[in-house]
């Protein structure tokens, strides 16, 4: 076939024999290309200027013009007489009166000969004869696929004339669309002297569907042939398959026979005495299980008799012991179902009871006499206790000594005030009542010679307090060295463990069904691991004779789950030999931090001597009387407390500074110190302060009584009253409750001081005015740096900063704020017109305060915003109804509303939750549509709405909360 003429020209060689050019005439180079006839013209519109201008069957249809011959194509081309018709493409497409023409060469191309392809054919020719040889050995896999793929396309391509709607799924001549769309009624139309167009246009119509449907046929029909072969040979199948089934099931019911008659005569009596012998065993496992039932029922009697003499650790060995026996071996057992949660109540009480007991021993040890005598108090009974209470994970028993150490060292400091003043007959007790007012009445060498007797008591408590401390340290010391030795051990049994591991198969074999390895061995045989085992099982001191040797492994345990805790004694440095059980559960991290703050209890307890003789020699310094010593008394005062200072230091092992620093301090210290004095009792308030809530103690409410009533002034203390006054838990202002903490209300008293001391020297009003603002500042940063900074967690020791701390904390910001408005008052009523500016700073005060609750209250519903997120994130709407993600939430607010409830009032507390509501509708409203949940009734929405409607219910059933708003509706999205 000759290439178009738009293809490059060929390059022309120079050789005059390489090319052979045809000449021919020009006007018979090129033909007109002429364009087939149109079958299916352009459908009548109605409008002639849209009709076509090539020949048109419905126009010319009343004379013969040489397109009649081609009108009925498909019967033209189904013609059976012609037997090519489906192989010619050109014959079934164009009809029999096509003749193949002679297609004239084209001159742009060379005449190709065979000696062109010579020396290719000399080259190839090898290669041929292997390909041949290779083409008789392996048939060609790809003449049926090409043959295939070939039918294909053209099956593809005549399927390509029908129109696509006919091959669409949804094809229905019922809709109207698809109706009109095959059958268009302009077709049918007889309107406008049209008739006879129509008719032809619809003749026409039905000659193209009856093509298609011959497309569809011819399709179908060699579909069929192509899997003719595979039909038959499935059905030749199926008669063999049905064959084999009826032989297969005559020979399954004849085996079945078979098996019955074995199974009757073979395996009945041996499954008989299979059956009974597991019974015998049974029996015998339920035998002893009540022999151990028998033994745990004695329990809490054994307990009582133990705690009736002190014996703690011997009764929670027993506890638990029988905690482990009904978890393990009696696990399940109805009569013994509150029997666990009543030893966990006994155990509670024991460790009450510890407690109690060692506040006692604390109290009995540091009250004694202070004579030279610093032996240990019942170092037995000591020892018994510190063992208890690590065993029960008490590691801050320490902080109670350490409570008990600061009241004695007052006590001291009191009792020898008190025999002092009892002595010198100047003193007058009955005039002078206050024991304080007393120490002031003494001259210097009288006050010397007390300030001597109270460092040598001091000196005596703090080595008793060093032997104490050291015994518990040892026995603290011993867990860790038992620790120590327990895991020393346990590497040396996983190493015998992993050499016993390679004993032979047999041996594991007869281990595994119950029998002793001296029964399968002799004794020269046993590997020396496998000797020791058996020597050990064999010789158990609480092992017992089995009736039979079928009794299982449990029974086993069971026997010797009493001592399944090894102990191991120790002896205390005192000589005390104690017990040391393997149950007690300490991480060596735990026992030297327990160590560290033992012995940092020790520094304290010397700091407490510093700390109190400070406040001795401050209290007696209060009238100018250390300022007022000579060089001589100043220098002795100086040796003497130099000399405690290193005998504490000695005796500790650590310096303290208090004692020192206040001795230097006292000569450098002025009159006008007022406002640093509070401003530090504020700062290590605020830094020992836990943010619980306070009792109120009557002084105070008086005091705030008195405010009410429109004085400032700080009352004067009344008599003591026959019958003392209860703190109360809230501060009462005006009818409202308040819930404080203990550095508020101090802090309340110290301005009311500020206030008093403005109306005792009004000459100081505006530097009293700037002082006060800077308390007011400097408590507003701090406790915003404690609370919201967290710096409490560092500073105090805190686990966590809670919601009840900062729904106190701006409990107490209201507070203040509250009294803000009536110290301006009080100071404008005391400055002068041109001094008015300076209130200024109340203004600025109070939008900090009223900020600093609001960053509170903006993290209160933080808070539960992240929560929030984070679980909703993870919600999936599916059963069952309420949700876990919907508990949890529920669960969270109720915590943070019981935290909050007491202390800030219902108003406040409705506002915050109602800003939490919203937060928790934003994110559910996120996560539906993350879902793509809608409120369209279905399954998923009635899921969501009863996960709400559980939500709703137990916020709303929350005290104060059930007339709240919470709009619900706004958690699904708004149809557009």
């Amino acid at each position: 076939m000759a290439s178009s003429h738009s293809s490059s020209p060929v390059p022309q060689s120079n050789s005059s024999d390489a090319f052979f050019k045809k000449e021919m005439d020009a006007t018979k180079r090129f033909r007109p290309v002429q364009s087939l006839p149109d079958v299916c013209p352009k459908e009548p519109t109605g409008d002639p200027s849209n009709l076509c201008d090539s020949p048109s069957l419905v126009v010319d249809q009343q004379r013969w013009t040489i397109y009649h011959s081609k009108v009925n194509l498909p019967a033209a081309l189904n013609d059976p007489r012609l037997a090519k018709r489906e192989s010619d493409f050109f014959t079934k497409t164009w009809g029999v009166d096509f003749v193949d023409t002679e297609v004239t060469p084209s001159f742009y191309l060379p005449q190709i000969t065979k000696e062109h392809f010579a020396s290719y054919q000399q080259e190839i020719a090898l290669r041929e004869k292997v390909h041949e040889r290779c083409k008789n050995i392996c048939t060609p896999k790809d003449t049926f696929d090409g043959t295939l793929l070939h039918t294909r396309d053209k099956s593809r391509t005549d399927l390509e004339q029908v129109p696509k709607i006919f091959m669409k799924p949804d094809f229905a001549l019922e809709d109207s669309l698809t109706f009109n769309t095959v059958l268009p009624w302009s077709h049918f139309s007889t309107a406008g002297g049209k008739g006879n167009r129509d008719a032809a246009s619809s003749k026409l119509l039905q000659e193209k569907l009856s093509h298609y449907l011959d497309i569809v046929e011819v399709n179908i029909a060699h579909q069929i042939s192509l899997r003719s072969e595979a039909f038959f040979h499935a059905m030749t199948s199926q008669h063999e398959l049905q064959d084999y089934l009826r032989k297969t099931s005559q020979a399954v019911k004849l085996l079945r026979e078979k098996i019955s008659k074995i199974d009757k005569v073979m395996c009945e009596g041996s499954l008989r005495v299979l059956r009974l012998a597991l019974t015998r065993n049974n029996c015998i496992k339920a035998y002893n299980k009540l022999k151990l039932m028998a033994t745990v029922h004695q329990t809490q009697p054994t307990v009582q008799l133990l705690l009736s003499t002190s014996e703690f650790v011997g009764a929670l060995d027993l506890i638990a012991t029988t905690q482990e026996v009904l978890q393990q071996e009696l696990q399940g057992i109805h009569s013994f179902r509150h029997l666990g949660s009543q030893l966990c109540e006994l155990e509670k009480l024991i460790d009450k009871m510890m407690i109690a007991e060692f506040s006692t021993y604390a109290r009995n040890d540091l009250n004694r006499p202070l004579e030279d005598d610093c032996q240990i108090l019942e170092e037995e009974r000591l020892i018994s206790l510190v063992f208890g209470l690590l065993k029960q994970r008490k590691l801050n028993f320490y902080e109670i000594y350490g409570d008990e150490m600061i009241n004695t060292a007052k006590n001291i400091i009191k009792q020898c005030v008190v025999n002092t003043v009892s002595q010198i007959e100047e003193i007058d007790t009955e005039v002078v009542v206050k024991l304080a007012d007393q120490m002031r009445m003494m001259n210097f060498p009288q006050w010397f010679d007390l300030l001597k007797i109270i460092f040598s008591k001091f000196t005596i408590f703090l080595k008793r307090i060093k032997a104490t401390l050291n015994t518990i340290r040892s026995v603290v010391f011993l867990v860790l060295d038992k620790n120590q030795k327990t895991r020393d051990l346990e590497d040396t049994l996983q190493k015998n463990s992993a050499k016993e591991s390679l004993v032979d198969p047999e041996v594991a074999y007869l281990t595994h069904e119950g029998m002793f390895i001296s029964d399968a061995f002799g004794d020269g045989e046993l590997p020396p691991g496998a000797a020791d085992a058996a020597s050990q099982r064999n010789t158990s001191p609480n092992s017992e004779p089995c009736s039979s040797d079928s009794v299982s492994e449990p029974e086993c345990t069971t026997d010797s789950s009493s001592s399944k805790e090894q102990t191991s004694s120790s002896v205390t440095p005192g000589g005390v030999e104690m017990m040391i059980g393997e149950d007690m559960k300490l991480t060596d991290l735990e026992l030297v931090r327990l160590a560290n703050s033992i012995q940092e209890l020790l520094y304290n307890a010397s700091d407490i001597c510093h700390d109190r003789s400070v406040k001795f020699l401050m209290a007696r310094a209060k009238d100018g009387f250390l300022e007022k010593l000579n060089s001589t008394e100043f220098v002795t005062l100086s040796r003497l407390m130099e000399g405690f200072i290193l005998d504490t230091e000695q005796i500790c092992g650590r310096k303290s500074m208090s004692l020192r620093g206040a001795l230097q301090s006292q000569a450098n210290r002025f009159v006008n110190r007022f406002h640093e004095e509070r401003k530090t009792k504020i700062s290590l308030l605020l830094d020992n302060e836990r943010w619980k809530q306070a009792e109120v103690p009557a002084e105070f409410q008086d005091l705030v009584d008195s405010v009410s009533d429109g004085r400032i002034s700080l009352p004067e203390k009344k008599p003591a009253a026959t019958e003392e006054r209860k703190p109360a838990e809230f501060l009462i202002v005006e009818g409202q409750k308040y819930a404080t903490v203990g550095t508020v209300l101090l802090l309340i008293r110290i301005i009311l001081e500020y206030c008093q001391c403005v109306d005792n020297i009004p000459s100081i009003t505006t530097d009293m005015l700037t002082r006060l603002s800077d308390l007011l500042k400097y408590f507003n940063s701090r406790s915003c740096q404690l609370v919201l900074g967290a710096g409490a967690l560092q500073v105090v020791g805190l686990k966590t900063i809670t919601t009840k701390n900062l729904a106190l904390s701006s409990r107490c910001l209201q507070l203040i704020v509250h009294y803000i408005p009536i110290i301006r008052a009080h100071f404008e009523a005391r400055l002068q017109p041109k001094q008015f500016s300076m209130l200024r700073h109340f203004d600025h005060i109070t939008k900090d305060y009223h900020d600093h609750i609001a960053e509170i209250s903006a993290k209160l519903v933080a808070i539960m915003d992240s929560l929030f997120d984070k679980v909703l994130s993870k919600y999936e709407v599916k059963a069952p109804v309420p949700s876990a993600c919907f508990r949890n939430i529920c669960k969270q607010m109720a915590k943070m509303h019981e935290a909050i409830y007491d202390l800030l009032p219902e108003e406040q507390t409705q506002m915050l939750f109602l800003r939490i509501n919203a937060s928790y509708k934003l994110h559910l409203k996120r996560q539906l549509a993350h879902l793509n949940v809608v409120n369209d009734g279905g399954p998923l929405n009635g899921l969501v709405t009863s996960d709400v409607a559980f939500y709703t219910g137990n916020l709303q059933a929350l005290k104060g909360l059930n007339n709240l708003d919470l709009n619900m509706a706004e958690i699904w999205e708004q149809k557009r």
